[in-house]
């Protein structure tokens, strides 16, 4: 079986880790917290993605921590372009 990432996000700042493995574990098993302190969001690998799916319908828009908490299905990282990269740069553009 593989891991499954969901997103929680609107989370209260001043959450921990631990405390959002409390607050998933009844739901599913917590294998891994990526928590962005000071952002309000994280994601969390859940072993399964039944459990992920069990994890949204249940607790989305449920009240964590004094906040109504979004949980949904972490979506691919998008590509960016970095300078160097593979787009033009406008030093290569002339203005007539």
């Amino acid at each position: 079986m593989e891991n499954t990432t969901i997103y929680l996000g609107n989370l209260n700042y001043t959450v921990t880790s631990d405390e959002i493995k409390t607050f998933l574990s009844e739901h599913g098993e917590v294998q891994n917290i990526n928590l962005f302190e000071d952002k309000g969001f994280a994601f969390v690998e859940i072993k399964s993605k039944e459990e992920a799916e069990r994890i949204i319908s249940e607790l989305n828009g449920q009240t964590f921590k004094g906040r109504a908490v979004k949980i949904d299905m972490a979506r691919p990282k998008k590509k960016t372009f970095r300078s160097g990269g593979d787009r033009p740069n406008k030093q290569n553009f002339r203005r007539y």
